[in-house]
C-alpha cells in the first residue's frame, strides 16, 4: 500500500482536511464582498472532501467547482452535498492546482483554504490571477507567523518544509506584487486547528490503524502514528 492511499484513508472520513471552521469560512466571505451577487462562478481548489465548497453552495448564489488531485475525497464531497441538498450547486473536477481546467477571465472568485502551499504561495496567487474577471476574488489560508520572532526551532523546521512560510506583511506583498489589491486578511483562532482538525483527526487513529493492521509499520514510519497500547 502506497503513501497516497494511507494518507487518503486517514483522512477521507475528517469533516476538514486542513485549519479551519466554517465560521471562518463566512468570516471571509463577509470580507469578500461576494454576498448578495448572483450567478457567481466560483473555484474552490484543493478542496479535499468539501468543507469550504458546501458552505460557499449554502451562502452564494453561485456554482461551485470543486477541485481536488485525489477522486476520492471528491467522491466524499458530492456524498455530503447530496445529504445537505446542495450538490446541483457543485461541480467536482479531478485536476492539479497547477493544471486547472479553467478559461481566462472565467471566474468570479477562487478559493482556496489550506491547500496553496502545495504549490507555493507565490506560484498560486501569480497562475491564478489568470483565471480571475476583472475585480474578481482570491480567498485564500496560508502557512503564516504570526509572530516576528517564532522560537528557533520552529523557524528551523518551518523554513525547512516550506521555504515560503513568513508574516502577513509578506504574503501581502506578494499579493500587491502580483496586481491584487488586498481587502483583509485574519489570523485563525487556535479553535481552527485543535477542535476542527486536529482532534478531529487524532480521533481517526484507532479506527485507521485497526483497518492497516498489516501495515502498521508503514503507518508509524511515515505518519508518526503510534498504535494504542
Amino acid at each position: 500500500m502506497d503513501d497516497m492511499t494511507l494518507l487518503v484513508d486517514l483522512h477521507r472520513p475528517s469533516p476538514r482536511l486542513g485549519p479551519g471552521s466554517d465560521e471562518q469560512t463566512r468570516r471571509a466571505l463577509d470580507l469578500s464582498g461576494l454576498r448578495g451577487r448572483t450567478d457567481l462562478r466560483v473555484a474552490d481548489l484543493g478542496c479535499g472532501t468539501g468543507a469550504s465548497s458546501l458552505v460557499l453552495a449554502e451562502d452564494l448564489d453561485a456554482h461551485i467547482t470543486a477541485v481536488d488531485l485525489f477522486p476520492e475525497f471528491l467522491a466524499e464531497l458530492e456524498r455530503r452535498a447530496d445529504a445537505l441538498g446542495v450538490r446541483a450547486a457543485i461541480t467536482t473536477v479531478a485536476a492539479s492546482m497547477d493544471e486547472l481546467p479553467f478559461e481566462p477571465s472565467s471566474l468570479d472568485a477562487i478559493w482556496s483554504e489550506g491547500a496553496i502551499y502545495n504549490i507555493g504561495f507565490a506560484t498560486g496567487v501569480a497562475a491564478w490571477r489568470h483565471y480571475l474577471k476583472p475585480g474578481g476574488v482570491l480567498a485564500v489560508s496560508e502557512i503564516t507567523w504570526l509572530t516576528a520572532d517564532p522560537p528557533a526551532e520552529l523557524r528551523e523546521h518551518w523554513t525547512a518544509e516550506y521555504p515560503e512560510v513568513g508574516p502577513a506583511s509578506a504574503k501581502l506583498a506578494a499579493l500587491e506584487g502580483h496586481g491584487y489589491t488586498p481587502i483583509g486578511y485574519f489570523p485563525l483562532p487556535v479553535s481552527s486547528w485543535l477542535d476542527r482538525y486536529y482532534r478531529p483527526l487524532q480521533a481517526r487513529f484507532p479506527s485507521f490503524l485497526e483497518q492497516h493492521a498489516m501495515n502498521v509499520n508503514i503507518v508509524v514510519a511515515r505518519f508518526g502514528i503510534l498504535p494504542s497500547r
